[in-house]
C-alpha cells in the first residue's frame, strides 16, 4: 500500500481492546465500525432462532471484521465475537467507505480479502457437512494458530463447541484423541499445540485450501 494512503488510514485508526467474549456486532445490527485485530482473534458466528450457533469464519491479524460496511450491505446475519482476547484497531464506517470509494489500492486490497473470506466461509460449510469432528477441530486449531503469536490457546470446551456447532461431549472426545496422539496438551480452558505438523497431517484438505487462497490473494501477509 502506498505510504500516503497508509498514513491517511493510520491517522484515523483508534486503539481498541478486545477481551474474550466481547461482541463487536450482533446479527442484523447497524455496524458503525470495522475492526482490525492485531493480537486478538474474532469469530464470525451464524446464530439460529433457538440460540444455537456455528462459526462460519475466523478473523485475526490478516484481516478486517465488518466487510458488509464497504460491500454495501450495512448489516449482516452473522455475529462477531472475540474468541481469543487481545487488542486491535477500529475505523469508523464513514472512513472505510470514503477510502473504498476512492477506487484505489485500498479498494483492491479489501476486495481480495473479501474473496479470501468467502473461500473460508464456503470451505467451513463443506467441512462441517462432510468431515469428522476431530478433523474439523484440527482445522479450527490450525486456523487459530495462524492468527496467533505463539502456540497457546485460551479456550474452553464449551466455547469450542459453540464455534463448531456441536455438543460439548464431542469436543471433549475429539480433544482427548489429539492429546493421546501427542498433538496437543489440553487442560481446563487451555490448549497448547505440541505438534503442528502432526495436526496438518491429521486435518482434512479444507485447511490448506483456505491457507493457499489467503496466501495467493494477500501475498504481503506475514507468514506464520
Amino acid at each position: 500500500m502506498p505510504e500516503d494512503v497508509l498514513a491517511r488510514l493510520v491517522s484515523k485508526l483508534e486503539s481498541f481492546d478486545m477481551p474474550l467474549g466481547k461482541v463487536l456486532y450482533e446479527s442484523g445490527g447497524v455496524q458503525n465500525y470495522v475492526f482490525f485485530p492485531t493480537t486478538a482473534i474474532v469469530s464470525l458466528l451464524y446464530v439460529l432462532e433457538d440460540g444455537g450457533s456455528a462459526e462460519i469464519a475466523v478473523v485475526g491479524n490478516e484481516g478486517i471484521v465488518g466487510v458488509s460496511l464497504f460491500m454495501g450491505g450495512e448489516s449482516t446475519p452473522s455475529r462477531a465475537v472475540v474468541q481469543s482476547a487481545g487488542a486491535g484497531f477500529r475505523l469508523s464506517a464513514s472512513a472505510i467507505k470514503e477510502e473504498f470509494n476512492r477506487a484505489g489500492p485500498v479498494l483492491h486490497l479489501l476486495l481480495r480479502y473479501t474473496q479470501a473470506l468467502i473461500t473460508q466461509m464456503s470451505q467451513t460449510a463443506v467441512c462441517n457437512r462432510h468431515h469428522t469432528l476431530d478433523k474439523q477441530l484440527c482445522r479450527w486449531l490450525l486456523l487459530s494458530l495462524d492468527r496467533l503469536n505463539g502456540v497457546d490457546l485460551i479456550m474452553t470446551q464449551e466455547l469450542i463447541a459453540n464455534m463448531l456447532g456441536v455438543r460439548r461431549e464431542g469436543v471433549t472426545e475429539a480433544a482427548l484423541k489429539l492429546q493421546n496422539a501427542g498433538l496437543i496438551s489440553y487442560t481446563r480452558g487451555h490448549i497448547k499445540i505440541l505438534d503442528r505438523i502432526g495436526l496438518e497431517k491429521r486435518t482434512c484438505e479444507c485447511y490448506m485450501v483456505v491457507k493457499k487462497e489467503y496466501n495467493r490473494l494477500l501475498p504481503e501477509r506475514t507468514a506464520t
